[in-house]
């Protein structure tokens, strides 16, 4: 399978991706992920209101194979969730990196560097380099 890496796209070594836009950050988990954990059937993400920290986790993502902390790349307050991909998790693998995002969040600080980010090759040649495990 074909596996898309966006280049407009950030990511961590734990498979989340961040995309900026402004102040605001969209988190979700990459289609590389997705095809590793199998069928997902249950997401555990925080509530609107809530701040998210880099280095604690905000949520899990359930599969038929495992349970996985998601790992935020960004510090902010959650402005927004995907209700329908809590509603069907099975959506977050049809469409990853468009409807099948987790949170939106306002950034603490717009402005920061982004220490432990991946750019989309930097992460491609990380998990192609797994794939052969």
């Amino acid at each position: 399978m074909e596996i898309d890496y966006p280049e407009d796209l950030k990511y961590l070594d734990t498979h989340e991706y961040v995309r900026f836009d402004g102040e605001i950050a969209t988190i979700g988990v990459s289609a590389f992920a997705l095809d590793q954990l199998g069928d997902v059937v249950f997401l555990e993400l925080p509530e609107v209101g809530d701040a998210i920290e880099v280095g604690e986790t905000l949520g899990t993502i359930e599969s038929v194979k495992a349970v996985e902390d998601l790992n935020p790349p960004v510090s902010g307050t959650v402005i927004e969730r995907n209700e329908t991909a809590i509603d069907a998790p099975e959506t977050l693998a049809e469409d990853p990196y468009g409807e099948g995002w987790l949170i939106k969040v306002r950034l603490d600080n717009p402005d920061e560097e982004l220490d432990d980010v991946l750019s989309a090759a930097e992460y491609r040649a990380q998990v192609e380099g797994m794939d052969g495990e």
